[in-house]
């Protein structure tokens, strides 16, 4: 089982190196450079404690020392006693050195773990936002936002940098352990393998629980955002209803556990610690009271025990950085699987490449024997389906909810790629290679609008750079769509906030924005998905008015629930479970006014 463990930890590192660019792995060769000067300097800052003891407790040793003899003669030394100066300064010097050199490797260290966080996190919102309309649709937002500001995170606190911190302090950590066992090899691995058992004691007999706790953590991350998302979603209904304290229950039941498992796991990271601190100070009294039984005495003694001790002082919070490190990434490693699940999922490639220009339209659009269902175990949304829209005409589809409506819109416009059947343009097939070129004829208007938290210019143009938008073209189309005097009557008119979700906004408002948004695309098709549903009866008929005296080669597709709004089509199709039910004109729909 735990190797199984280790097995599957390693899997997930080696995949999480494959998301990292070419510049950060050059700045990790840099940084093991850095480690490995790091590990050099310790050994010399170590090495320098015995000289300095020595000279401390009895000079006239190491000045009678046959290695002592070149340094004696170059700093024109003629007494034991004057060796206190110079070896006290080149001590101090190597001390400092060697926590200059620790303290710039924390900060490339540390700069390099958040600047891969940042790239792992860009490039899962860029993944997300590139994959197919149907993998958004089969996935919670929730989990996508979990991921991206949360477990991007993690990704850095624990799995990034512990890895780093496992290689430094391996490094440092041979580094030391030679330099104790050329002063003393028997107490150096006797303390060693002492508290390095210790430690693997303790991973083995809480591997299963830091995977318990994982899984919990991954899980409630996805439900805290979940219900934070759900309760100010829908902030409206829960005043009215009075229903704050079920959410607040629901919150309180996912973030507790997520807090209760990070802390089992910051737990089991520390407590070592505290054990080995109380047994080294143990340790170290019984070394030297088997030293001081050697011959030579105290003073012998002294350089030596200095030497073992600042060692060992160093070796365990290394040893407790790497122990922490690998504790939090086992206690996080649901987390960075289901971020690198994210940052897996491939960008199909005629998504990558967007064309430079549409498809050519002049004639027809064809829908042919189409058919589609959203699972295997759900029935036909459409059957066997068939249609011809003519260029330049207007499109009116009515029908109960559950028809098909508004699935046959995601088909023409291609966020559905259904398997059974096909849609032609100039019969020219829409296929992968080619559907994002036919979506450029396209503009779009929901029946619920997103309005970002942004001006009134920004929500019409979206998605265009602000110094890019065509502030004509704006009013042009804010006037087309009727809420051209509305806007010009507020004191910052087109650079007005219209808050989150358009709150500062009437829905009336709202949705004539998203009007005036498709019409700023100036395509050559648009489609209406209940778009003028929020409107009044008055504005409607003016803003459909405005619609029909557009250019005469725009083709209208319109799915309404009044039937007045489709009055002026070509057509009129009726649809009942996936099939057209009914075709004609207005005039032969005017006994199904409420459908």
């Amino acid at each position: 089982m735990p190797l199984d463990l280790e097995y599957k930890l390693i899997r997930l590192l080696k995949r999480l190196w494959l998301h990292i660019n070419s510049r950060r792995r050059k700045q990790f060769i840099v940084l093991m450079v850095l480690m490995v000067i790091s590990s050099i300097s310790e050994v010399i800052s170590i090495g320098m404690v015995v000289p300095f003891l020595s000279v401390l407790t009895s000079p006239e040793i190491v000045f009678e020392h046959p290695a002592a003899a070149f340094f004696i003669d170059k700093l024109n030394i003629t007494k034991p006693n004057q060796l206190l100066l110079p070896v006290t300064i080149i001590f101090s010097i190597a001390a400092l050195i060697s926590g200059a050199i620790r303290l710039f490797m924390l900060w490339f260290q540390t700069r390099l773990s958040h600047a891969i966080g940042a790239d792992l996190s860009i490039n899962i919102y860029r993944n997300t936002l590139y994959q197919p309309y149907s993998i958004h649709m089969s996935r919670n937002s929730s989990e996508i936002i979990s991921a991206i500001s949360v477990k991007a995170d993690e990704v850095v606190y624990n799995a990034i940098i512990p890895v780093l911190i496992i290689l430094s302090s391996s490094l440092v950590m041979v580094s030391i352990l030679g330099v104790l066992i050329m002063i003393d090899a028997a107490v150096a691995i006797g303390i060693f393998v002492g508290f390095g058992s210790i430690y693997i004691i303790v991973i083995y007999f809480s591997r299963l629980r830091l995977k318990k706790n994982s899984q919990v953590i991954s899980d409630n991350s996805n439900k805290v955002i979940k219900i934070l998302q759900e309760g100010l979603g829908g902030i409206r209904d829960i005043l009215i209803d009075n229903t704050q304290e079920v959410y607040c229950n629901e919150y309180k039941g996912a973030d507790l556990p997520l807090r209760r498992a990070k802390a089992n796991v910051d737990i089991i990271g520390s407590s070592p610690r505290f054990l080995i601190e109380t047994l080294c100070i143990v340790f170290i009294a019984i070394v030297a009271f088997f030293l001081t039984q050697r011959n030579g005495g105290i003073l012998q003694v002294i350089p030596i025990l200095g030497a073992l001790a600042l060692g060992a002082q160093r070796l365990l919070p290394i040893l407790q950085y790497s122990y922490a490190g690998f504790t939090a990434m086992r206690g996080r490693q649901a987390t960075l699987k289901d971020a690198l699940d994210l940052l897996d999922r491939p960008i199909p490639s005629y998504l990558k490449n967007l064309p430079k220009k549409s498809i050519l339209f002049k004639k027809s659009i064809e829908l042919k024997n189409i058919s589609f269902r959203y699972n295997s175990e759900l029935p036909d949304v459409l059957s066997d389906f068939n249609i011809v829209i003519e260029k330049g005409h207007k499109i009116g589809f009515i029908g109960t909810t559950g028809s098909g409506k508004s699935t046959l819109l995601d088909i023409i416009m291609g966020l559905i790629r259904t398997k059974n059947g096909l849609i032609s343009v100039d019969n020219q097939i829409i296929t992968d290679k080619n559907y994002k070129s036919w979506q450029m004829c396209i503009a779009h208007v929901p029946q619920n609008i997103f309005l970002a938290d942004s001006s009134v210019s920004e929500n019409i143009a979206f998605g265009v750079p602000k110094e890019n938008i065509d502030f004509d073209l704006v009013r042009s189309a804010a006037k087309q769509a009727n809420i051209a005097h509305t806007i010009e009557s507020w004191n910052n008119k087109y650079d007005t906030d219209v808050g989150e979700h358009g709150v500062f906004l009437s829905g009336g408002q709202r949705q004539r924005i998203g009007i005036a948004r498709a019409l700023y695309k100036r395509a050559e098709i648009l489609i209406l998905d209940e778009g003028t549903s929020a409107l009044d009866e008055v504005t409607e008929k003016n803003v459909m008015e405005a619609i029909e005296n557009l250019d005469k080669n725009i083709t209208i597709i319109i799915v309404a629930h009044r039937l007045s709004t489709l009055k002026n089509c070509n057509k009129i199709i009726e649809l009942s479970e996936g099939k057209v039910k009914k075709t004609g004109l207005y005039s032969d729909f005017m006994g199904n006014e409420n459908k």
